[in-house]
């Protein structure tokens, strides 16, 4: 990692990140710059994006990919390796998991199994035009098709074809966009 991307993860995460929500009439704006200003000499790929809102977090960052006119809502959590189009709008609140803990050893605590291996290109991928509701689930290695919506509190545990909206838990086609 290097130097002037630790210095931005520590300007993002111990000042940036606590300013005011992006939609504040008054300092909404300056703080929504500034976020973006970090995230842009953070991630691996960042975009024309539109919105960074207030107590997001992501790890390192270093291998994520945000395309132009994303945003993302307060109080996100997102794996450090997600992939993320262009046109996406996320709610507060989303949840991306990127691993899961090992459980096959029955005589073992499951606390001391560890994290499953991770796989290559194992990441999410978000595709163009997704609209993510506040407070959704999304689990490991999960892939959001273009023009899908996912409804507020849905729990994603399958991947999302194209111009589909899902909402429940665990998250089902409720119909198409037409």
């Amino acid at each position: 990692m290097t130097l002037k991307r630790k210095f931005f993860l520590i300007l993002f995460y111990g000042f940036a990140n606590h300013l005011p929500d992006s939609y504040q009439m008054l300092w909404g704006g300056v703080s929504n710059w500034l976020r973006v200003f970090c995230v842009k000499r953070i991630f691996k790929k960042c975009g024309n994006v539109t919105t960074v809102n207030r107590n997001v977090y992501f790890g390192n960052g270093c291998e994520i990919e945000i395309d132009d006119y994303s945003g993302i809502g307060a109080n996100c959590v997102l794996p450090n390796d997600i992939r993320i189009g262009k046109y996406v709008m996320m709610g507060p609140e989303l949840y991306c998991l990127s691993f899961s803990h090992k459980i096959s050893d029955v005589e073992k605590p499951m606390c001391f199994q560890g994290k499953e291996d991770k796989e290559a290109g194992a990441c999410i991928v978000i595709e163009d035009d997704v609209w993510i509701g506040a407070k959704v689930i999304i689990t490991k290695r999960r892939h959001i098709g273009k023009g899908s919506v996912l409804a507020a509190g849905a729990v994603v545990s399958k991947d999302v074809p194209d111009y589909a909206i899902v909402g429940g838990n665990p998250a089902k086609i409720i119909k198409y966009r037409e």
